[in-house]
């Protein structure tokens, strides 16, 4: 897991398999987007770090990342967990506060395009290289948010770009990157 990665952080995924097998995620490669950086909008950052501070305290502890974390079903083991959390906490007090939450995502450059591509494989949750309504609700519930199945739906319907009713990496991508600024 790479100690500072913007999306490795917010969603703490690192989906490696042990052997390669060939999915339509493969095309994840060669999306249109390429191997731009973005920077993120400040508001996007803050509600990011919001949920990950359960108890609204200002500053994400050992204990919220490691439980924001094992929600996505993450394959990272406790030592990775501690390695990225101690690469971000920068004053060593054992709390990941805005600031810091903030040059975490400053350090690496940006969002790379490759991190919203494995975000993407978060939510496709069959490995079809599309994400539905049905697994956008099943994600968001598991990431905590309070979602109906119609309003995904509708959602989706609104980054549906070519109308098949799902959301493709490219479609994706331009959703991730709507309000994000290239580095």
């Amino acid at each position: 897991m790479s100690s500072k990665s913007f999306f490795n952080f917010k969603y703490g995924i690192s989906r490696k398999s042990s052997t390669p097998k060939k999915t339509p995620t493969q095309s994840l490669q060669t999306s249109k987007v390429g191997s731009r950086m973005f920077q993120p909008d400040v508001d996007e950052m803050r509600r990011v770090f919001n949920k990950f501070d359960k108890n609204k305290d200002g500053k994400i502890s050992k204990e919220e990342y490691g439980a924001a974390v094992g929600v996505l079903g993450s394959k990272n083991t406790k030592s990775d967990v501690i390695k990225a959390f101690q690469a971000i906490d920068i004053d060593g007090d054992g709390f990941v506060d805005f600031d810091e939450f903030m040059q975490a995502q400053k350090s690496e450059g940006g969002v790379k395009t490759g991190d919203i591509k494995s975000a993407f494989k978060v939510f496709d949750l069959d490995g079809n290289g599309k994400i539905t309504a049905e697994e956008l609700v099943q994600v968001l519930r598991q990431l905590g948010e309070r979602c109906s199945l119609e309003s995904c739906r509708k959602m989706v319907k609104g980054v549906d770009a070519d109308g098949d009713g799902m959301i493709d990496v490219d479609e994706f991508m331009g959703l991730m990157t709507r309000n994000m600024k290239l580095a």
